[in-house]
């Protein structure tokens, strides 16, 4: 099966941003394109808003003048839906209303071909539920492009329950030839992205609701050790808290309020305060000419120990111990079995966060993950009340040696960057057993979507196989309320692990 040929037109209906978007990309890979909307004038608004941007690509040498000309031939307002007879695809771009799109593609059904494909960019609605409307559903899927589609590569080909693999194969590859990057993914809650991607802000925000942190130090953490392009709290404001919040509520919702998804109570009084982020003036920050910027919160300079003692594997660490020497500060390693930690001269220890506290034990101060130690610019520590000021002190100097900046946060069991990781891995891996897409879509779909530095199972294989499922369940300890239970699907990948290497553990 191969994609729509270029001279089939393709119609829009719906001219809002996405639907100008989506007419843009197909306009631009060479197809006719008609634009309609209910509303009078509209679609012809829309295509003179096209032919703008069409003129801005030609400005920064992006398009070719001779290009540009040509694209705007093929675009053509429609005033009615009768003109969308001889289309091989509509794309609806509607308001986010089952009734509204199911009644706009019952009366299209009965004007387009036979062979046309039938297709919704919703994002927040079932494509089963969309389709059940058809008389022929196998011929209706979806194109969740993001915005701005234009430069954005993802597109997430969403197979209903009824959708043909025929219809879902054209419309991967035509998501191809349009110069896409097409994941196919099955009618789940979220699809891929909007599916995987709730703990990054879940997480942040509960680190919040816990008094563990702020929101700038929270943000700084994510960015500067999590290697994330911004963290949770600056990108809903960019996004629209209440845009973010619907989708988190819908994502819950439809999955029956499952504990996993539970939506923020903070981001539900934020949003009821109308403080939706940038577009009100403020959000979790504050947008306002004369507001001062957010800072985080960063430790005062210490002095680095004289030494450090390893005991055990520092796992997913384990590349500290070579910065540490070169900071010139000496590492005697000891073979034990009862911990993977950094034992400091005053005799406290420094261990990565494992989902347990700090107050559990006599005297530890718990280190986060970094996407690269060697990288990360700023390094998080967590504390209990009962840790050592010549612990914590010792710890913060000795990351400072290596040219961090440190951020000291309450005693939060799994820390910032680590619980957001393992959550996400977790999900990826449920999603995958439970047949939602494949692990290679998952991974493309959540580093081109929502930018991540690594997608969730190159993570995995990063960390080690067992390191999600082991936080998880820790964290899963401290707060039975099956947020963080592992999935079964995480709990097979590592036992297969222990298995293979002679545990029964």
């Amino acid at each position: 099966m191969t994609a729509l040929d270029l001279s089939s037109p393709v119609a829009v209906v719906g001219t809002g941003t996405m639907g100008q978007g989506i007419a843009q990309v197909a306009l631009v890979a060479g197809h006719r394109v008609r634009l309609y909307d209910a509303a009078a004038g509209r679609a012809r608004e829309a295509a003179e808003a096209i032919g703008a941007r069409l003129d801005r690509l030609v400005e920064k040498d992006r398009l070719a003048a001779a290009d540009r000309d040509a694209a705007r031939d093929r675009l053509l307002p429609a005033q009615s839906l009768s003109e969308l007879a001889d289309c091989s695809l509509v794309v609806e771009a509607v308001l986010e209303r089952l009734d509204a799109k199911q009644e706009l593609l019952r009366e299209l059904e009965g004007i387009v071909g036979e062979d046309c494909l039938l297709a919704t960019n919703t994002s927040s609605l079932s494509v089963t539920a969309i389709g059940a409307a058809l008389r022929n559903p196998g011929r209706f899927l979806g194109l969740h492009f993001f915005n701005p589609a234009p430069l954005l590569p993802l597109v997430e080909v969403v197979s209903g329950f009824a959708t043909d693999v025929s219809s879902a194969t054209r419309a991967y590859e035509m998501a191809r030839a349009w110069g896409k990057t097409p994941v196919a993914c099955a009618d789940t809650p979220g699809f891929i992205v909007n599916r995987i991607a709730r703990p990054f802000y879940a997480e942040a925000f509960a680190v919040y609701e816990a008094q563990g942190a702020e929101p700038a130090t929270i943000d700084a953490v994510l960015r500067e050790s999590g290697g994330f392009r911004m963290g949770a709290f600056e990108l809903t404001d960019l996004i629209g808290q209440d845009v973010n919040e619907s989708v988190t509520h819908s994502v819950w919702q439809s999955f029956f309020q499952d504990v996993r998804f539970t939506p923020s109570l903070a981001q539900r009084r934020l949003v009821e305060s109308g403080r939706l982020g940038r577009k009100s003036g403020h959000g979790w920050y504050d947008y306002g000419d004369d507001a001062e910027s957010a800072e985080p919160h960063t430790a005062e300079p210490a002095q680095p120990p004289a030494y450090v003692v390893v005991e055990g594997d520092l796992g997913p660490a384990s590349e500290l111990l070579a910065l540490i020497r070169e900071a010139g500060i000496a590492v005697r390693e000891e073979d034990e079995d009862h911990g993977t930690r950094l034992v400091l001269p005053g005799g406290g220890q420094l261990a990565l966060a494992d989902g347990q506290t700090s107050v559990e034990f006599r005297d530890v101060v718990y280190f986060d993950l970094a996407l690269d130690y060697r990288k990360a610019t700023r390094i998080a520590l967590s504390a209990s009340q009962d840790t050592a000021p010549k612990t914590l002190a010792e710890a913060t100097g000795l990351f400072q040696a290596l040219g961090k900046d440190v951020s000291v946060i309450g005693d939060v069991p799994g820390m910032i960057v680590a619980r957001t990781v393992a959550r996400i891995v977790d999900l990826a891996h449920d999603a995958v057993a439970k047949g939602v897409a494949t692990q290679e879509d998952i991974d493309t779909a959540m580093r081109l979507g929502v930018n991540y530095p690594l997608g969730p199972f190159e993570w995995s294989r990063k960390l080690g196989r067992n390191w999600a499922y082991a936080l998880l369940d820790d964290l899963h300890l401290r707060d039975p309320s099956g947020r963080y239970a592992p999935s079964l699907a995480l709990y097979r990948h590592a036992y297969a692990t222990d298995k293979r290497e002679g545990s029964t553990s």
